[in-house]
C-alpha cells in the first residue's frame, strides 16, 4: 500500500470516529449523561479528518506501468501539458484530480471463438476478397500507449481508445487490405505480404492517436463452406492425380527393368554366339594349319602314311602286305606267327 491510499483511510476512519462521537454524544445527552468537552473533542476530530483528507486528495501515487494526466482547474487549458511520471506526486487537493493511463502493453483481440475476444460471441472481421470471396479473419493487436503522448490520448479518446480506436481501426484495415488480394493467394503465396501491409498500416493510424503497435497477428482466416469445400476436391483431385502419377512411374520404371533384363539377356546371347563362333574359326584355322603340315609332311614323306597307318594296328593282328606298293592289308589268318627260340 503507498502513502497516498494510507492517508485516505486514515481520513476515512477520522471521520468514522467524528460520526461515531457525535452518535455517543446525543445518546448520552438524551439520557441526561453528557460528555464533557463535546464541542471542543469533535472540533479536534473534524480537523483532524479535513486535514488528512485534504492531505491525502493533494498526493497521488504514479506505477511504473501508469502515467497520469492532471485535469486542472488553474491551467489555461484546463490540464496540465506534462504527464505525471511514477512516483509520490503533489497535485492542488479538490482543484486538480488525476486519470491515470497504462504504459504497459495491451491486447485487443476479435475472434470468432465465443470466449477468444475482447467481445463475447463471434467477432472475427467478415471482409470480401479481390475475386468476391467472403472470408472470415481472426486477429489480435498488441499496442500500448506512448508514453510521451499520453497527454494527447487523454484528450482525443480518454478511456475509449481500445473499442473507439484499436478495434475501429484494424476492422477497417483488414477489410481494405483483404480486398487487395484473390482468396488463393491469401491462403498461400501473399499471406506474409498481407499481414505486413496490414501492419504497417496498423502502426501508421495508431502513431497518429498516440499509441504505439507492438505486433499485428492474424490468428486464423476461416473461408466461406462453398470455398472449402472447393478447396477440398481440388485437394483431393490433385492427390489422386499424384497418385496416378506414381502409379504410371511405377510402370514405366517395370518396364524399363524387362526392357533392361531383355537387353542383357540379348547381349548375352550374342557374345555367346559370337565367342562360339570364334571358337570354331579358331579350331578350324588350327585344323587347315594341322592339315597343310601334314600335308607338307607327306609331300616329302610319301611312306609317312602308311607308317601311321600301320603303327595304329593292334599288335594282335596278323596282316599281309602285297607287293607293287600297295596299300591294301589283307589278315592271313591260317598263318601262325613262329617262335624262334633264342639260344
Amino acid at each position: 500500500m503507498n502513502i497516498a491510499n494510507l492517508l485516505q483511510g486514515v481520513a476515512s476512519l477520522a471521520w468514522a470516529a467524528l460520526i461515531i462521537f457525535i452518535v455517543i454524544a446525543v445518546i448520552r445527552a438524551s439520557r441526561n449523561a453528557p460528555l464533557k468537552n463535546v464541542g471542543t473533542v469533535s472540533v479536534l476530530i473534524a480537523v483532524i479528518a479535513i486535514l488528512m483528507t485534504t492531505f491525502s486528495a493533494g498526493l497521488v501515487y504514479i506505477q511504473p506501468q501508469e502515467r497520469g494526466v492532471v485535469n486542472s482547474a488553474f491551467a489555461p487549458k484546463g490540464y496540465r501539458e506534462v504527464a505525471l511520471q511514477p512516483g509520490l506526486r503533489w497535485i492542488i487537493p479538490f482543484a486538480e484530480n488525476v486519470v491515470l493511463y497504462p504504459i504497459s502493453k495491451q491486447t485487443y483481440t476479435m475472434s470468432i471463438a465465443t470466449s477468444e475476444g475482447a467481445v463475447q460471441g463471434d467477432d472475427s472481421i467478415t471482409a470480401r476478397t479481390l475475386d468476391g470471396q467472403e472470408i472470415y479473419v481472426d486477429a489480435s493487436v498488441i499496442y500500448a500507449v506512448d508514453p510521451d503522448k499520453v497527454v494527447q490520448v487523454h484528450i482525443q479518446w480518454q478511456n475509449r481508445y481500445p473499442n473507439d480506436l484499436v478495434r475501429a481501426q484494424s476492422r477497417g484495415i483488414i477489410r481494405d487490405a483483404v480486398s487487395q488480394y484473390r482468396v488463393d493467394e491469401l491462403n498461400s503465396t501473399k499471406r506474409l505480404e498481407f499481414v505486413g501491409n496490414m501492419r504497417d498500416a496498423m502502426a501508421t493510424k495508431l502513431a497518429e492517436n498516440g499509441l504505439m503497435l507492438v505486433d499485428f497477428v492474424i490468428r486464423n482466416i476461416t473461408f466461406s463452406p462453398e470455398y472449402a469445400a472447393s478447396v477440398e476436391q481440388k485437394q483431393v483431385a490433385e492427390q489422386q492425380a499424384q497418385q496416378a502419377k506414381f502409379v504410371v512411374e511405377q510402370k514405366r520404371q517395370e518396364a524399363e527393368q524387362v526392357r533392361q533384363t531383355a537387353q542383357g539377356a540379348a547381349d548375352s546371347a550374342i557374345i555367346k554366339a559370337k565367342g562360339d563362333a570364334e571358337a570354331r574359326i579358331l579350331q578350324a584355322q588350327a585344323e587347315a594349319q594341322s592339315l597343310a603340315l601334314i600335308s607338307a609332311a607327306l609331300k616329302d614323306n610319301p611312306d609317312l602314311l602308311m607308317y601311321q597307318y600301320i603303327s595304329k594296328l593292334s599288335p594282335t593282328i596278323q596282316t599281309m602286305l602285297l607287293p607293287s606298293n600297295s596299300p591294301f592289308l589283307f589278315p592271313l589268318p591260317g598263318i601262325t606267327p613262329q617262335i624262334t627260340t633264342v639260344p
